[in-house]
């Protein structure tokens, strides 16, 4: 057995071993690259710590903690909640109308924070406590509130295009601009299982809201629904760079919080950023053990083992596309988005490339199928941040998403077969 063949026992048993008993997934990730370098006949700790600290030695990496901390001051400072008011003020009356409520506050709270934790915990706070009042099913509603927040990681600003855009070597700018059409037609997919799912509900309808009352509810949004304006428009028009724009996106969080909404008191400002730094650690330190494994990964050779594999299939872009987007759905239930990210996206990237595939149109679907695995059990990250909230048993989420699931691989495959839907908005737009 060549020391090529062992080293990628040595990953692939490794990492499964490591995740199975628990452990942090950037220590599994350094662990088994050390591995694979003891294999290689590679071992040297000096380069093993600065790979550690070119993992993280990225300016357009700076864009995360900024987008996190945008995230918790949003929810802190009453942005999330000014957004939820207005989507309940325009559809809340409708039949079954909270589940329409989540959709477009999911929507709208996408274009502001980029993290699906954040959005999926802020709607679950807020709205699961009212389905409950009103008679919802629980089970179906947080699979629905679960299937919202997962649109975060694709409308722009999006942190997970922000990794894969530094860990690929792609346009942070192409990739944000894919999710804008994607993210909308997912919404829309929420919109369609959602009313097919009241079927079997027996929910009464509201009394709808005066005028008055709805145009009270989206003017006190207004500095809300100003915020992904001023971060788009700024890419969009040259201004400042997506780094910047997290920056941007941040110190405005902070002054309408403090300054217009004032549901915020500079006291509070300790803990947002404590939670934001504890956050930003984790992600980060992903990002500094994948590059451990990456490069161990690239001295195996295993990018080019992997095309010996998919070979056959250059010559068929879409079904190459198919074949790839059904190992990462296998791939999501058991890796949460980011070292998805980081671990998979630089062995598959060329391959596609070499197939004639967009790479910006391939980093959309690399990360949308990401972004399912979050709802994809067992792991299911924002699953359980839902069954928490809502302290409900997970095997009853679990329950409750699988027709949104269903609907999102359909979406998946819909995009597979017609890429101009992600790769002509893209091109327009740019």
């Amino acid at each position: 057995m060549t020391n090529e063949a062992l080293a990628f026992i040595v990953f692939s048993v490794g990492m499964l071993t490591l995740m199975g008993i628990g452990m942090n997934m950037g220590l599994a990730l350094v662990l088994t690259g050390a591995g694979m370098a003891w294999v290689l006949d590679f071992w040297d700790t000096q380069l093993l710590a600065q790979n550690l600290v070119a993992g993280v030695d990225s300016f357009p990496l700076l864009a995360v903690p900024f987008f996190i901390l945008a995230g918790e001051l949003m929810n802190s400072g009453g942005i999330s909640t000014r957004i939820i008011a207005m989507a309940q003020a325009w559809v809340g009356h409708i039949r079954g109308g909270l589940g329409f409520v989540a959709i477009a506050a999911a929507v709208m709270m996408a274009s502001m924070s980029g993290s699906a934790l954040a959005d999926t915990a802020a709607l679950a706070t807020i709205l699961l406590p009212m389905m409950r009042t009103q008679g919802y099913p629980m089970h179906t509603s947080a699979g629905l509130i679960a299937s919202g927040g997962i649109i975060a990681p694709i409308i722009p600003p999006s942190m997970p295009f922000v990794i894969y855009g530094v860990t690929t070597n792609t346009s942070i700018s192409a990739l944000f601009l894919s999710g804008i059409v994607p993210g909308i037609i997912m919404g829309l997919g929420l919109i369609v299982a959602w009313k097919l799912v009241l079927r079997k509900m027996d929910l009464p309808e509201g009394k709808p809201l005066p005028m008055k009352e709805r145009l009270r509810a989206t003017a006190r949004a207004f500095w809300a629904l100003l915020m992904p304006i001023i971060i788009i428009g700024g890419m969009k028009t040259g201004i400042f760079t997506p780094t910047e724009a997290a920056v941007v996106a941040a110190f405005y969080a902070l002054f309408v919080a403090l300054f217009v909404h004032r549901e915020m008191k500079i006291a509070e400002i300790h803990g947002v950023l404590v939670r934001a730094g504890k956050t930003t650690a984790i992600v980060m330190f992903l990002c500094a053990g994948a590059q451990v494994a990456s490069y161990m990964i690239t001295l195996a050779d295993l990018p080019g083992t992997l095309t010996g594999w998919l070979g056959p299939l250059v010559e068929s872009p879409k079904l190459l596309m198919a074949v790839m987007m059904v190992v990462l759905v296998i791939v999501g239930t058991a890796l949460d988005l980011t070292p998805t990210i980081l671990i998979f996206a630089p062995v598959m990237l060329p391959i596609a490339v070499k197939a004639g595939i967009d790479p910006v149109y391939f980093g959309l679907m690399f990360v949308l199928n990401g972004a399912i695995g979050l709802i994809t059990p067992p792991v299911g990250t924002v699953l359980n941040v839902v069954a928490g909230v809502g302290r409900l048993p997970l095997h009853r989420v679990i329950q409750g998403v699988n027709p949104f699931l269903i609907t999102y691989v359909l979406i998946l495959a819909l995009f597979v077969i017609f890429p101009q839907i992600v790769t002509a908005p893209v091109a327009w737009m740019r």
